[in-house]
């Protein structure tokens, strides 16, 4: 497979306008560290699900929140979800990843067949906080040794340990060091805009300005009907801030379109555009979306763990898959526009 000189860096800019009579559902999680590195982060998530109908009015279907204090070690320390689900409790403890996902399952599987923003935001806990301590690394010189004098080493893969965990990371990758751990010294990022498009503000929700060490993960998905088909428009972005402070930067992003049979609600249709990635061969996971082809929407959360894992898979780009497995819910709202 041939190998990409440098990692791609070229970001996608501001979110598109709404389409009339189209679904849009957002969603962002910020993090931040109150008593600095090392030390327990603040993780805020929201999500939205809005209808523009054909006269570009608005209609907030689902908003819903949460706040999770978690270890370096990503454990639930503490979480409020908005509105209340006294259920979400049963996640204190957890740890971000398989565990965490299988109890979210089994301990709100209304929100899960409802296809709620906070089944979202919960499931998105796991890849948001793998990724949440990378934004140290644009303000500590040496954060992974100060990590180390903390006691709060990477989390990521197996202990540190990278080789044979993604696409990106595959045996004899130039991301890998010698000990299998990454090379943070070619991993490449991209300074981003402001994913609020300036002709379409209400488009997203309001997003605060971080100040100080902040990382956030935004989505976005927007759907509606083209065709004879259920049309996707999703995009992915983690970014962080930067000491400099007049501007963020990103190190993942990815633009995706996709379609789907609107009886059957298969996935008819995918296309996969890398935009920032930290490394040159980190793009090698975005043709293998086409797995996934012919697969029930509402079966990907599963069926992309199962089939995308290992090289086959980014980390990241999985968890944008993922996402698609609420269309169905959505579409549902199609109908009243």
């Amino acid at each position: 497979m041939d190998i990409a000189v440098k990692a791609p860096a070229n970001p996608s800019g501001h979110t598109p306008k709404r389409r009339l009579n189209s679904i849009r559902r957002t969603s962002t999680i910020s993090t931040h560290w109150p008593d600095g590195f090392g030390e327990p982060m603040v993780m805020e998530g929201h999500a939205r699900d809005i209808l523009t109908d054909n006269q570009d009015h608005i209609e907030i279907l689902a908003e819903d929140s949460f706040r999770i204090l978690s270890s370096a070690r990503r454990e639930i320390l503490a979480i409020t979800v908005s509105p209340d689900r006294p259920e979400a409790q049963k996640l204190v403890g957890c740890r971000a990843g398989g565990q965490s996902r299988a109890v979210l399952a089994e301990v709100l599987p209304e929100e899960k067949a409802a296809g709620t923003p906070l089944y979202l935001l919960l499931d998105d806990f796991a890849g948001a906080s793998l990724v949440a301590g990378w934004v140290w690394s644009r303000w500590v010189e040496d954060w992974r040794t100060l990590a180390r004098e903390k006691g709060s080493a990477s989390t990521a893969g197996k202990n540190g340990r990278m080789e044979g965990i993604c696409a990106g990371f595959r045996p004899g990758s130039s991301a890998l060091a010698d000990d299998g751990s990454s090379k943070m010294s070619l991993q490449s990022f991209a300074t981003v805009p402001s994913l609020v498009n300036p002709d379409d503000p209400k488009g997203w929700p309001y997003l605060p300005k971080q100040e100080g060490v902040g990382k956030r993960r935004s989505r976005w998905i927007d759907i509606w009907m083209e065709d004879g088909k259920v049309q996707m428009d999703i995009g992915f972005q983690d970014s962080g801030t930067t000491p400099e402070g007049d501007h963020r930067v990103a190190i993942h992003e990815y633009r995706v379109r996709a379609s789907a049979d609107p009886d059957t609600l298969e996935l008819a249709s995918i296309e996969v555009d890398p935009r920032i990635l930290p490394f040159r061969e980190c793009p090698a996971a975005s043709p293998n979306a086409s797995a996934m082809l012919g697969t029930p929407l509402g079966q990907l959360r599963e069926a992309v763990l199962a089939e995308l894992k290992g090289t086959a898979g980014c980390t990241h780009l999985n968890d944008v898959l993922r996402s698609m497995a609420e269309v169905p819910q959505l579409v549902k709202h199609l109908g009243s526009t």
